[in-house]
Formats: C-alpha cells, structure tokens, sequence
C-alpha cells in the first residue's frame, strides 16, 4: 500500500494537481511523439521520461486515448502504485 507521504504526492509534479488525476479513465498506448511540439513527456507522478528512445519508456497510461496536447501520462510503475488510491479505470483494455 502507498503511503499518503509518497514523495511522488508530496514532492513529485502531481502537486496540486491531484484532483484532475481522480476517478478519471485512462488509456495503455504506445507513446506518440507530437509533431512540431516536443518529442518527449513525463510521468505526471514521478517524472519517468516517454519518448521514442531505446533508454526511454514507450508505452504507459494517458489521459487521452491518443497523446495530445495537455494530456497527462503516467509510468506502467506509478500507474501500478496508484490506481486504487486515485480509482483510475482502464479503457479500451479486453
């Protein structure tokens, strides 16, 4: 069980933004660069960068059911570590 102290609710990008991330539906894709913006994105818990890098994470969990500007994406690790706490449901998944 996660503790409510978790440096990744405490300290981590998260803060302050808790609310937005609760009871919401979430989707496992591959991550997708967004042309002319940035080629990269972050956990929103513990800063885990997504890019297309082999050193990179490729895949993860994401506000929007295709990465789009404003979404929010979430480590497979952070995802694990929180998805009771904040009630997160998985879409798309069979």
């Amino acid at each position: 069980m996660i503790e409510k102290d978790d440096w990744r609710l405490t300290a981590g990008p998260i803060l302050g933004r808790e609310e937005k991330l609760k009871h919401i539906p979430l989707y496992k894709i591959p991550f997708v660069p967004l042309p002319d913006r940035w080629n990269h994105d972050h956990c929103a818990f513990c800063w885990a960068k997504f890019c297309l890098h082999e050193d990179c994470l490729q895949s993860g969990y994401c506000t929007q059911p295709q990465n789009t500007v404003g979404a929010d994406w979430i480590c497979p690790e952070c995802y694990e570590d929180f998805k009771e706490l904040f009630g997160w449901t998985l879409c798309g998944e069979k």
